[in-house]
């Protein structure tokens, strides 16, 4: 048994320290960062946002949108082969999808068809997603997508400590390390399993131990938080933190854009939103809860939001709003212009009865 008694941080926990700034206009803040990768030759330029791969979130519809804002959509993968080959031929943005899978035979063998069928220049990114990293088959499993996708950009996970992910990104081959396990809203694996860490400090530790590796040709790993964003805030400190990319599910649910189910109830019209190791998805996808497994998702109905544009602008918004205080020009230069502070009570909430 081991304990570690230094405090762990959560995005709640802490806020963030104004700095003097000659900057005029929010205009001025530069959102788009480009990278380069430690495995695939690739460049990418954009808003490093990512809707998550969730079958609520990560639709064909959601990428048509954010892709007009230079943004990243990563399909769920339970869409068929018809159906992703269909969009993979009508859609011309590759920089702006990622392909998301498993480690199950069937995941590899819809791959394969899918590189058969000459689409391997339609998405840039690769998503590997299990729910748990740590496993060794899992890293065997995702070396192999690195042979077989050698050029790709290649995201994998989810982990929440440093040394593994070091090992994703030098054993399986990752260049984008997926850090979070139970920090979604629409997650229950802590409550099921006792496992997790606070979200920040994930970041914290992750993206220190991936930007150090710095050995090909000064290429560093990278990181994407995923899961646990509440607030715009959020993601600004996300980014504060280290985190060079930022996956969201619950906040790109229940649009227009978004997968689920319309449901009326009393006039109003909600949207289904639920985790994917939940009873609903997997009654869904897996034709039920196999018997050696628990249910570890949440099964909400979130109000109806309509189109998702009008929150990509507020997002843009606060990120440029967070820029100004903080005295940075790039979202590059969140991290070194970060000065964070623990908190005990980070917002008034007075009022909150009143909301419309």
């Amino acid at each position: 048994m081991h304990i570690d008694n230094e405090p762990k941080l959560d995005f709640c926990d802490v806020q963030l320290l104004p700095n003097g700034s000659n900057l005029k206009s929010r205009k001025e803040i530069v959102l788009e960062r480009e990278f380069q990768f430690y495995h695939s030759p690739k460049k990418w330029k954009g808003i490093p946002i990512i809707a998550a791969n969730m079958d609520s979130t990560g639709t064909f519809d959601m990428a048509k949108v954010l892709s007009k804002h230079k943004m990243i959509t990563a399909l769920h993968k339970h869409y068929s082969f018809e159906d992703l080959t269909q969009f993979l031929h009508s859609f011309d943005n590759p920089n702006y999808i990622a392909y998301s899978m498993g480690i199950r035979d069937k995941d590899f063998q819809k791959l394969e068809s899918i590189l058969d069928e000459g689409l391997e220049n339609k998405f840039n990114f690769i998503c590997l997603d299990v729910p748990n990293a740590y496993l060794d088959q899992v890293i065997e499993k995702f070396s192999k997508v690195r042979s077989l996708c050698p050029n790709h950009i290649i995201m994998a996970g989810n982990v929440v400590t440093a040394e593994q992910t070091i090992a994703l990104i030098k054993y399986a081959k990752a260049d984008i390390v997926k850090v979070g396990i139970g920090s979604g809203s629409a997650c229950t694996t802590r409550r099921q399993t006792g496992v997790g860490r606070p979200q920040l400090t994930s970041i914290f530790e992750c993206s220190d131990a991936a930007h150090n590796l710095c050995e090909i040709h000064k290429k560093y790993g990278l990181i994407v938080s995923d899961g646990g964003i509440i607030d715009i805030g959020d993601i600004s400190k996300a980014y504060c933190g280290g985190a060079d990319f930022i996956m969201m599910g619950s906040k790109f649910a229940g649009f227009e854009e978004s997968g689920g189910e319309n449901i009326e109830i009393d006039g109003k019209i909600y949207k289904e939103f639920y985790g994917m190791s939940s009873t609903k998805a997997m009654n869904k996808h897996y034709k039920g809860v196999a018997n050696y497994r628990s249910s570890e998702g949440r099964e909400l109905l979130i109000p109806h939001k309509g189109p998702v544009e009008f929150f990509l602008n507020e997002l843009k918004g606060g990120l440029r709003s967070t820029a100004t205080y903080i005295g940075a020009k790039t979202l590059k230069d969140f991290n070194k212009k970060a000065r964070f502070e623990i908190c005990h009570r980070i917002l008034n909430r007075s009022l909150e009865k009143y909301d419309a």
